[in-house]
């Protein structure tokens, strides 16, 4: 979705940026509560902080020219070698690559002898990119201005994640170049694989000295930027699970329709795989279009509780309805429904979308063939407490009940839902953070979007996980993604206030 590609939003962005609340002024960055020597440590890591800007310009640029592209399988193992070598210049020790089935993870640790240990999530994965679309070289990382907002890096990666991420890191480095302690240990956890749905993360954290590293953790850390252009923040208490799959009908496994591509002229006595999937796809929605019509897809659904729902009430009563709607490009929203009943939705309701359908001729002009094949790339997005495996297993039943079991089903990539604990210590300290730098943040039940936080709150770890960080960026997964460097509204943070941000936190969560 876009809006002169400065809304355009990732399946982790999806509401980020959107609330309209008031937003202070952020000098000086140091804030909260510290008493004696902590208080002194912090001063000297934040005074740190602007003496380091060019050179953590400079890592992120660097960073931009090394797409790792795991479908495309374009930079590893370079990519993961590379964060690996960032990891050992901000501090973590017995830093290594860790082998899965597909692409490899990254695992760290960084022990300060403090009593409080947090883990981060770092993806060094991003997606594809067409180069002439952009109006920036997507792998220079160029300095670019950008009116009412200042100047931005734009890049490939640079808001997801890479821009966080290397604010977080130029944190570290700041602790490091002021010969000041952390004062909470670290464990590093990542993966490079986030783009095609995960689908090997779980051998990563499973790994027995992984998963007892992580069992010593309060929380789980996923880098931001949370900032939308007016300075607002939301925080999200969990995220929506995903399944991403593609639908395939082809004559080879129909049985019908033929087994290459033909003259269209013989439709008249041969059966189309290309009709039969649109029948297919048909029987997965209700009458209405929308509402998903798989046997059995609501049972687990989870109802959103009284404490949610006010969440959602704040939040329409804070959120002009208008605004919305401009930055989606929308008149409407599904069934008619008013701004709160279609919130109620967005935050509640497992869904069924069409990302693509490809098949068939699809260059310019006509060219009258009868494919053989036709795909359609589905991803079904999954609340609390439906699973991906259940949901993929009640798809492929309800195919088969309704006439379509010879309907390749792909599973490409996917994770179950997240949720964590809004009074736990960890997301207790991301609000009491935002607001003691200035910004009244909007808490809300989960993103509709999706992240593979599910391996680190569901058993055996049942860790509160989430996001934090100030700085603006956009764009991810789509031309002229950029991370807000040298900001011009007070409001909103350039790199320094974002990289200031983290060493608060890491002090609020200690």
């Amino acid at each position: 979705m876009t809006d002169s590609n400065d809304k355009i939003v990732s399946r982790r962005e999806f509401v980020q940026g959107t609330a309209a609340g008031t937003v202070l002024a952020l000098a000086p960055m140091s804030v909260l509560a510290a008493g004696g020597a902590s208080k002194a440590d912090k001063a000297a890591v934040l005074a740190t902080v602007p003496k380091m800007h060019a050179q953590n310009i400079k890592r992120l640029q660097d960073w931009i020219a090394l797409p790792s592209i795991a479908a495309e399988n374009r930079n590893y193992p370079a990519g993961p070698e590379h964060l690996a070598t960032l990891a050992r210049e901000a501090g973590f020790k017995d830093v290594r690559l860790v082998p899965t089935s597909g692409k490899p993870g990254v695992f760290g640790k960084l022990d300060a002898g403090a009593k409080t240990t947090v883990a981060v999530y770092f993806m060094y994965d991003v997606k594809q990119f067409v180069a002439e679309e952009w109006s920036s070289p997507p792998l220079e990382g160029r300095l670019v201005e950008k009116p009412g907002l200042g100047s931005v890096c734009m890049g490939r990666g640079a808001v997801n994640q890479k821009g966080p991420q290397n604010a977080f890191l130029s944190a570290l480095l700041a602790f490091k170049a002021s010969n000041r302690p952390l004062p909470v240990n670290l464990v590093l956890v990542a993966e490079g694989e986030e783009e095609i749905g995960s689908p090997h993360f779980g051998e990563i954290v499973t790994q027995p000295d992984i998963l007892a590293a992580l069992k010593t953790c309060v929380g789980v850390l996923l880098p931001e930027a949370s900032q939308a252009p007016d300075g607002s923040v939301e925080v999200t208490l969990g995220a929506k699970g995903v399944v991403e799959l593609e639908l395939v009908s082809s004559g080879e496994h129909w049985g019908r329709g033929p087994k290459k591509d033909v003259h269209s002229s013989l439709e008249a006595q041969v059966d189309s795989p290309s009709w039969h999937l649109i029948q297919a796809l048909h029987c997965l929605i209700e009458k209405d279009g929308h509402t998903p019509a798989v046997e059995g897809f609501f049972e687990l659904a989870k109802p959103l509780t009284a404490a949610q729902l006010k969440m959602i009430d704040i939040y329409a009563a804070d959120v002009a309805e208008e605004t919305i709607k401009s930055q989606y490009g929308v008149d409407h929203w599904v069934h008619d429904l008013g701004w709160k009943d279609s919130l109620v939705r967005l935050y509640s309701q497992p869904t069924i979308n069409i990302e693509g359908l490809v098949g068939g001729y699809t260059g310019p002009g006509g060219k009258t063939v009868l494919p053989h094949r036709a795909v359609a790339k589905i991803d079904m997005r999954l609340v609390p407490d439906m699973t991906a495996a259940d949901t993929l297993a009640k798809l492929k039943a309800h195919l088969a009940k309704h006439g379509f079991g010879d309907i390749e089903v792909n599973m490409t990539g996917g994770y179950d839902p997240t949720q964590s604990d809004p009074d736990s210590h960890f997301m207790k300290s991301v609000v009491s953070t935002y607001r003691a730098l200035g910004v009244d943040p909007k808490v809300l039940p989960r993103s509709p979007g999706s992240w593979p936080g599910y391996r680190f709150t569901s058993p055996p770890l049942s860790l509160p996980a989430g996001g934090f960080g100030l700085g603006h960026g956009t764009g991810a997964h789509a031309p002229d993604e950029y991370y807000l460097i040298d900001s011009k509204n007070p409001k909103v943070q350039g790199l320094d206030g974002a990289v200031s941000s983290f060493v608060e936190y890491l002090y609020a969560l200690a």
